[in-house]
């Protein structure tokens, strides 16, 4: 089988072998056990490779460079109506010789690609879209665009679109999905986390403005003014990052938050299976893996209400939605620090529930999906 992947996610190419942020390629990797050759559409990203790149492990790889563009700005705009039509004829002719067509969604390259699909009825398809599937949610109008297209079963034909979350109202194309990251064989015991002892918080993920590691940070520095012995980690790199170190230094907070930059998978790993909670208070998400692997190590997650983190959590039951309300963010935290037992209770269950989604699981659902 011929697999074409139409992506936005930058690529790296080194030594003949194309890399990209991990996490997509750990999930492309489990999709291409399944086929002979995999044709990638993606662009090209001339920076040095990092701890979170990872590198496609098939065979048979044919890479279609393409350019970016975006269009919110006049100058972005006029420069896209130069790049979409060279784009488009390039996805359309990996998808002219596919023999199964892959999208991954939302982003400007996944919006060109909903739109070429339609030329293609009668190929099979699935569509990854990766963020918030939620109606109800605030989005750009792109990405609006993407849902729509992907949910008319007219336009979008033999495709079946994975999501995360049920949604009520979806097209009978729509299917609720997860992802995975570990194995069978990672699943060891949990060690027992004790309140009565520096209590250890994270955050995994890019330092942006929508993954809002401000407000990590505001936590446990509203914590520590009420008397609490915590920290908290940040492993990721980003824009804000200085703006981030800034903020600590100001409010004398560098002695109980550390920021690791970029980590890889391994060091991620131990440092959620010594953190008592996973903290993301994003914008917005759309399976958060940082709050499903850290469920696995047992660390009990502290999430927004976005996309299906409500579900992840159990509506509370496997740890804090947050409502982005510092004064009663912080009073929700206490009443898990304050008691051991629910504590246990919140990173036994989260763990279990977690744990659930092993990568065997998902790669027996890719194959009913490719079969």
């Amino acid at each position: 089988m011929k697999f074409a992947i139409i992506t936005h996610v930058p690529h790296i190419i080194e030594q003949d072998q194309y890399f990209a942020y991990a996490p997509y390629v750990d999930e492309m990797n489990i999709w291409s056990k399944i086929v002979s050759e995999l044709v990638i559409v993606a662009p090209i990203n001339e920076a040095q490779l990092t701890p979170i790149d990872r590198s496609y492990t098939h065979s048979k790889i044919k890479f279609i460079a393409i350019n970016t563009f975006d269009i919110l700005s006049l100058e972005g705009l006029l420069r896209s109506v130069i790049k979409i039509p060279k784009i488009s004829w390039y996805i359309y002719k990996a998808m002219q010789h596919a023999d199964h067509i892959h999208l991954r969604c939302p982003g400007n390259i996944g919006l060109l690609a909903c739109l070429v699909q339609i030329a293609f009825p009668s190929k099979p398809k699935t569509a990854k879209y990766a963020g918030n599937w939620d109606p109800k949610s605030t989005q750009p109008w792109t990405y609006k665009l993407q849902q729509w297209i992907l949910s008319n079963t007219f336009l979008t034909r033999n495709t079946q679109v994975l999501v995360y979350g049920e949604w009520e109202g979806s097209s009978k194309n729509i299917k609720p999905f997860f992802t995975a990251t570990y194995a069978e064989a990672d699943k060891k015991l949990i060690n027992k986390r004790n309140l009565n002892q520096t209590i250890e918080f994270v955050f995994v993920g890019t330092l942006v403005g929508g993954k809002n590691p401000l407000y990590a940070i505001q936590i446990i520095e509203k914590l520590i003014e009420k008397g609490y012995n915590v920290t908290l980690t940040l492993c990721g790199d980003g824009l804000e990052r200085a703006k981030l170190e800034l903020y600590c230094d100001e409010k004398n907070l560098r002695s109980n938050i550390i920021c690791k930059g970029n980590q890889n998978k391994e060091i991620i790993q131990k440092v959620f299976e010594k953190s008592h909670f996973v903290i993301l208070p994003s914008k917005s998400e759309g399976w958060p893996k940082a709050i499903a692997e850290g469920m696995f190590w047992g660390c009990v997650p502290i999430a927004t209400k976005v996309s299906c983190v409500p579900y992840m959590l159990d509506n509370g039951n496997r740890g804090v939605l947050l409502d982005v309300d510092l004064e009663n963010d912080v009073l929700q935290i206490e009443s898990v620090l304050n008691n051991q037992s629910l504590y246990d209770g919140m990173q036994r269950s989260g763990a279990e529930w977690s744990r659930k989604y092993t990568t065997e699981v998902f790669e027996l659902e890719i194959k009913k999906l490719l079969q």
